[in-house]
């Protein structure tokens, strides 16, 4: 059993909140945290990526069980990273009219 992801968690409270109530600065520093952790997982993609690159180079036939690893967590960390960004863009348009909203008060 996984534990809940914080973020993720803080971000689907957000959104099922009720429309009105935002608070912009929440959600503002949420997206924020939630652009950070798409820029890591994707940092962390790009390295397995790297990895794989370099051990296909190689040409190392003992290897394959470690490749095999390697793509199921580049595949993990794409889908990881699909979910997050699509979270963000509804975050991003709950954030807009909140700011909005504030700016007419």
């Amino acid at each position: 059993m996984s534990t809940p992801d914080p973020l993720l968690t803080e971000i689907a409270t957000l959104l099922d909140a009720p429309a009105g109530r935002d608070d912009p600065e929440r959600l503002e520093r949420t997206l924020t945290d939630g652009y950070a952790r798409a820029l890591n997982l994707e940092a962390e993609k790009s390295r397995l990526e790297r990895r794989i690159s370099q051990m296909s180079a190689a040409g190392d036939e003992d290897a394959s069980a470690e490749l095999v690893d390697l793509a199921r967590r580049v595949e993990a960390k794409d889908g990881s990273l699909g979910e997050l960004r699509a979270l963000l863009v509804r975050l991003r348009q709950r954030h807009s009219v909140a700011a909005r909203a504030a700016a007419r008060t």
